[in-house]
């Protein structure tokens, strides 16, 4: 019976244990360029069997939230190989979040203060963080507009490039495309974000098509085996909803089966909220099932609202094969050994989570030995 703490391969993976460090914004990278104090922080956490970073641009365009990295540019992909050298010198593996956040931006950080973009022109009732003499600041997204079906092969071509950038040059292991949390691919996939009426919007197979097209690319240009997704099939997080979840996301890993990916990352309920939602249900055992037999064999990721006893027992019965932290990984680098232990968690400060510097982001001590 496998435990959090046994190895298990991913792909071309092979993780020390089944802790996932989940990726999560901190804001802390002015001019989309990670920092020194990046590298610092990713390695106090690599003893995870697997580090996702924080999501990361794609482009200008789909960057959405002040000091947020990027993968696009030279000096963005040199801070990001000294993150990846310094993750590998302690020992741990790390991905790359590729992020297109769609709709859920600002025209102030949008190239020539354009609008964001979107499946369709429907303003996100969310805000966004944008930074103002030295302060993060929450505010209201812009109006976007809709993509023409014509700019849809550049942003499949983008994520391409992104993931090559990634492996080739930055040094990650592999990538994570974000396909959840109301972001650019999520919204093409769900009725409350996407009502057009092309090959794009209406059906399922229109709604889901740019994520398979975006995740066939990536495949096709550093293998499955170094590719995992992300998905939240019910969550609310920036204004996302559809009708019918159920038979949507059973149709998306139906086809993602067929391309033997790393892992498959599934957000159960509200990102950072509760885990069940009576007005959304969702059977997330009937998703994998669904996955499994159409010839899957991705590891299983769950995420969402763990502590140590719920993802032991998750791992022990087989729903899973990893397990993802969040906020548990901000205030306990050394995460792994205090669930190894049973030893109480440090809490984190909320009001460091975005924007700063090593308040709050480095300087949470480990355990006393």
């Amino acid at each position: 019976m496998p435990t959090l703490f046994d190895s298990v391969q991913a792909g071309s993976l092979s993780l020390a244990n089944r802790i996932v460090m989940a990726p999560l914004t901190r804001n802390r990278a002015p001019d989309a360029i990670p920092t020194p104090l990046m590298a610092e922080y990713y390695a106090q956490r690599a003893t995870a069997g697997l580090l996702i970073s924080e999501a990361t641009a794609i482009s200008h365009q789909a960057q959405g939230y002040a000091d947020v990295p990027g993968l696009y540019g030279t000096e963005q992909l040199d801070g990001w190989k000294r993150v990846t050298e310094a993750v590998h010198d302690a020992g741990g593996k790390i991905v790359v979040q590729l992020w297109h956040v769609g709709r859920v931006s600002h025209r102030e950080l949008q190239p020539g203060g354009g609008q964001p973009v979107a499946p369709s022109a429907i303003t996100a009732n969310t805000k966004t963080v944008l930074i103002k003499n030295g302060v993060p600041v929450f505010e209201p997204t812009s109006e976007p507009r809709a993509l023409d079906a014509g700019e849809l092969p550049d942003i499949v071509h983008t994520y391409r490039a992104a993931a090559l950038n990634a492996v080739e040059t930055a040094g990650f292991d592999g990538v994570e495309i974000h396909g959840a949390n109301g972001y650019l691919l999520d919204q093409f996939l769900k009725t409350g974000s996407n009502q057009r009426t092309d090959d794009y919007g209406g059906a399922i197979r229109n709604r889901a098509r740019l994520l398979l097209e975006v995740t066939r690319s990536v495949v096709d240009a550093i293998g499955g085996g170094r590719t995992g997704i992300r998905l939240s099939p019910v969550t609310p997080a920036n204004d996302v909803y559809d009708a019918d979840p159920q038979p949507l996301f059973e149709y998306v890993v139906k086809h993602l089966a067929k391309l033997d990916l790393a892992f498959i990352h599934i957000i159960e309920g509200a990102t950072g909220g509760p885990r069940e939602l009576p007005d959304r249900p969702f059977d997330y055992a009937a998703l994998k099932a669904a996955y499994r037999a159409a010839g899957g064999k991705a590891a299983w990721m769950v995420n969402n609202g763990y502590d140590s006893a719920l993802a032991e027992e998750a791992v022990q019965d087989g729903r899973a094969d990893l397990v993802a932290f969040g906020k548990a990984y901000i205030a306990n680098p050394d995460l792994v050994e205090r669930l190894r232990l049973h030893a109480p968690l440090n809490q984190p400060d909320p009001a460091t989570f975005y924007g700063g510097g090593a308040e709050g982001y480095t300087d949470y001590p480990a355990l006393v030995k």
